[in-house]
């Protein structure tokens, strides 16, 4: 399998985009990147669930200040089907906690577009 191909080489590039919009709070990234049907579900460990929509995420996003030092996030894996779908797994540290996200892109008009974030918090990390 190709794991160089111009599709993933795009979303590798939105994948970082992703975690460093995350750490210094970029609203305008996310305006830009999500799709306008995005939509937010974090599972908590009791098995419940929490829904945003896109206008509810940017919000939450521009709530909050940019983090201290460089991004601190992993990028597990990249999966693109075809020309037209791909997945992200990574982790993505935002004091105290480590999420867990799968961000679903859609390419909608030759343009790649951030779908669906489905995540969870991963660890709960000491204040240093």
């Amino acid at each position: 399998m190709d794991t160089h191909t111009p599709s993933r080489d795009a979303i590798q590039v939105l994948a970082e985009a992703y975690c460093d919009a995350v750490h210094f709070a970029r609203a305008d990234v996310f305006a830009d990147m999500c799709h306008d049907k995005f939509s937010m579900t974090e599972v908590s460990a009791d098995g419940s669930a929490q829904f945003w929509d896109k206008s509810a995420y940017l919000t939450r996003v521009s709530g909050r200040g940019a983090f201290e030092g460089a991004p601190d996030y992993e990028i597990f894996s990249i999966d693109v089907a075809g020309d037209e779908i791909a997945r992200v797994h990574l982790t993505v540290h935002v004091p105290p906690l480590r999420y867990e996200d799968h961000l679903g892109f859609v390419r909608v008009d030759g343009t790649w577009k951030l779908l669906t974030k489905v995540f969870r918090t991963a660890a709960r990390l000491e204040e240093e």
